[in-house]
């Protein structure tokens, strides 16, 4: 018994610590702290964007890309990704998040640029900026590692793959989602600026791709590139001159459509020039676009969005053309606004010594049917040329430019040269609907004796060539003159080698001491 007894007071004296150190110890001096409330998470201001860059390091098989994320405002403008030294653009897709906590709902716009790499190696992605609905947006680039295609993966036997499927099993298959297809505000339209033209007058015509921003995360151009070329065939008329504007990146612009804000796509541009008074038929236009379905209860985690295609049809449209007023040299006449300019190289002018005359035609309308001013022989006067330059610019919907014809004068007789009557051009504005003659207003007066006039076929702007060109002598010479010369060169090098050979040979063949 009194063994017994030890050991159960051995064992008491052994838990009695673990007994007494899981009792709470609180001392009775020190209160307990008042617990800090937790700091709310601060919102996310409104109208803040954010790039984001794809992982560095990506097999050959796989695209790198660069995202920017636009929250709390609707997209109105962005500026062009950068090209990345090694890869290519293949693509952009677009993504809408939409948040609600605690009553507030957030809107988060994902544009993301896909990149394909040519072959495998390191490439370094220098440090850009974005410039988004007119906020700079800056990354600091990154050093990219494009690795070598990976296998596919091989599925296991059954065709189940490992994890999802032992998921399925165990907590049954997610569910279908039931997707509905919102309506749109979107409309495709072929514009032309006029109702009604003259022949030969300029029409802009455009095509434009209308939608609200509230529709941005509904629909995305599907294909645009391959779509285009037939849209264009369909806009094309047989008897128009077509100045088309240099194609750029389609970005949306906003305006106002029957008091509605709207963004606009411009997906195409040109000026048509009638040639004919037949009217402009501008036939109805299709471009497909992807549009999405969004499900009717979203979950979270999923995408929450199913694409499909929609087809829009543009308006057909009538352009009239009406034929220019009557006039004895209606023909001729250009169409457009211009206005003329014109130089001489010279303030001091002689008998026989050439200068040169300017006109330059500068204004808005097809500078490529304007013809040089053909002047009418004048005795006494040598004119040759012209030579001609052209400066075509497209901007902000019109077509214009400048073009240029310089001509080479030579005066025999002393006295005036009438420029005014040796060049005009006839031209028509549209706008007031009437007919203008341009002449030159420099006058010109030259000075010496009469020189005999001589037919020259030639002309030079050299200082040194020019005044002996006019007293050269221009006796005709045979056409094979050069080919005698060269035979009789020919034969006297023939001559004296035959020469030398025979001194060499009775040099050698005499006698010997």
């Amino acid at each position: 018994m009194i063994s017994g007894f030890r050991w159960l007071c051995l064992i008491f004296a052994l838990l009695l610590p673990l007994v007494v150190g899981a009792q709470p110890t609180t001392s009775p001096t020190t209160a307990p702290a008042p617990a800090q409330p937790t700091p709310a998470a601060p919102a996310m201001p409104t109208g803040t964007a954010a790039i984001v860059l794809g992982p560095a390091a990506f097999p050959i098989n796989e695209y790198f890309t660069i995202s920017f994320k636009l929250t709390g405002a609707p997209l109105e403008r962005y500026s062009a990704f950068p090209d990345i030294e090694g890869f290519k653009k293949s693509g952009k897709s677009s993504t809408t998040t939409t948040r609600i906590v605690n009553g507030q709902t957030t809107t988060e716009l994902t544009i993301t640029q896909r990149y394909a790499a040519f072959k495998e190696g390191e490439f370094v992605l220098k440090p850009f900026s974005l410039t988004i609905n007119g906020q700079a947006v800056r990354s600091g680039g990154a050093t990219l590692k494009v690795l070598p295609q990976q296998a596919a993966p091989v599925p296991p036997p059954g065709g189940v793959a490992p994890g999802i499927g032992l998921l399925d099993q165990l907590f049954g298959k997610p569910k279908l989602q039931d997707f509905v297809e919102p309506r749109d505000n979107a409309f495709l339209a072929v514009a032309p600026d006029k109702g009604s033209v003259y022949v030969g007058e300029g029409v802009h015509v455009a095509l434009y791709f209308y939608l609200t921003p509230a529709d941005q995360g509904l629909l995305n151009f599907y294909n645009f590139a391959g779509q285009l070329p037939g849209i264009l065939r369909q806009l094309r008329q047989p008897t128009v001159w077509e100045e088309p504007f240099d194609e750029q990146e389609v970005l949306p612009e906003a305006t106002v459509v029957g008091g509605k804000p709207y963004l606009r796509y411009r997906l195409y541009e040109a000026e048509y020039y009638p040639l004919t008074t037949r009217a402009l038929q501008l036939p109805a236009v299709a471009l497909q676009m992807v549009k999405y379905k969004v499900a009717k209860k979203p979950e979270p985690g999923l995408d929450n969005r199913m694409e499909g295609l929609k087809t829009f049809f543009s308006l057909p449209r009538t352009v009239a053309v009406k034929p220019l007023p009557l006039h004895p040299r209606r023909d001729e006449a250009v169409v457009g606004s211009y206005r003329l300019l014109e130089s001489i190289d010279r303030t001091n002018f002689m008998t026989g010594q050439a200068f040169t005359y300017t006109l330059r035609v500068e204004g808005e309308g097809n500078l490529t049917a304007m013809q040089a001013p053909v002047p009418a022989p004048r005795p006494g006067l040598e004119i040759y040329g012209p030579e001609v330059q052209q400066e075509t610019t497209r901007s902000g919907g019109r077509v214009g430019g400048r073009k240029t014809f310089r001509y080479r004068l030579i005066s025999r007789q002393p006295g005036p040269v009438p420029l005014d009557s040796l060049f005009s051009i006839l031209t028509f504005d549209p706008v007031a609907a009437s007919y203008v003659t341009l002449r030159p207003e420099l006058r010109v007066v030259v000075k010496g004796a009469p020189r005999m006039l001589r037919t020259l076929s030639a002309r030079t702007t050299d200082p040194y060539y020019e005044p002996r060109l006019f007293d050269y002598n221009n006796t005709l010479r045979p056409l094979h003159t050069p080919d005698f010369v060269r035979r009789y060169a020919n034969l006297l090098l023939v001559a004296l080698f035959l020469l030398a050979v025979v001194g060499w040979w009775r040099g050698n063949a005499g006698p010997r001491g």
